[in-house]
């Protein structure tokens, strides 16, 4: 008995892939039945992540990819459309962080952020939405925004203000490429518990000062950031576009002032 041809796999290209939320986004993925492509800075950081993602079943790509450089974009995304022939979804969690007062930036630390942040991110999209329009189906786009660009912290300035700008982007793109079926949301993390936080993390004032901020008491896990993925890119969400889910234990609900110890 004839059973047809088995489902036709998903494609999809995460960026910053190799560690914490993004390493969590590709395992999520891959356990949703995508292949993926793969990208960091340092190709040889995505050994891991190819590994974990492979023994899901996911045929994997991995990239080098400097968000910083037009070329290094357009090497990536053709090299990930060339691997699968076609793509179904982008996850734009690839970026960079800066803790430092307003008064201190440097012109130079400005533009690595926003250059990163926000521009690499815009021409990930384009370059992604080229690819859906040229051919004639519709697509999905990810990005990733944060809490610090919903709430203004002191310390934060110009990532959160890369991060603000990232929740307009995705307005704007939702609304522009609809016509196009191109779907384009974002996720925005609070604080979560990820390598990068560690150092930090483990200082016991500054954890129970954040962990005081926040109404549900804890800080969020990789995992949950991934499921918050996996629901966009299903057909769950096929009518939802535009959207920004902050996925921060009740911080933003109440201004960031959080209520009290528990």
């Amino acid at each position: 008995m004839q059973t047809g041809a088995p489902p036709r796999r998903r494609k999809a290209l995460v960026t910053g892939a190799s560690y914490g939320i993004g390493a969590a986004i590709a395992l999520e993925l891959a356990n949703d039945g995508f292949d993926l492509a793969l990208s960091a800075t340092r190709i040889q950081n995505l050994d891991a992540t190819t590994a974990k993602a492979e023994a899901a079943g996911a045929r994997v790509v991995p990239l080098a990819l400097d968000l910083r450089s037009h070329d290094s974009i357009k090497r990536a995304t053709d090299a990930a459309i060339d691997a699968f022939d076609w793509l179904d979804l982008v996850v734009n969690n690839a970026g960079v962080p800066l803790r430092k007062a307003a008064l201190d930036i440097s012109p130079d630390e400005w533009n690595a952020v926003i250059e990163t942040n926000l521009t690499g991110t815009f021409f990930v999209c384009q370059t992604v939405a080229r690819h859906f329009i040229s051919r004639r189906q519709p697509g999905c786009i990810i990005n990733l925004a944060s809490t610090h660009g919903v709430v203004g912290y002191a310390g934060v300035a110009v990532y959160g203000i890369s991060k603000a700008a990232i929740i307009h982007l995705t307005k704007t793109l939702a609304v522009e490429w609809a016509e196009h079926g191109i779907r384009v949301n974002a996720i925005a993390p609070g604080t979560v518990d990820t390598p990068s936080r560690a150092t930090a993390l483990n200082d016991a004032q500054f954890r129970q000062g954040i962990l005081s901020r926040v109404p549900l008491h804890r800080f969020g896990t990789v995992e949950e950031m991934a499921s918050a993925v996996r629901y966009f890119a299903s057909p769950s969400a096929a009518y939802v576009t535009g959207q920004t889910l902050i996925l921060d234990g009740g911080v933003t609900a109440c201004g960031g002032r959080g209520i009290g110890p528990k």
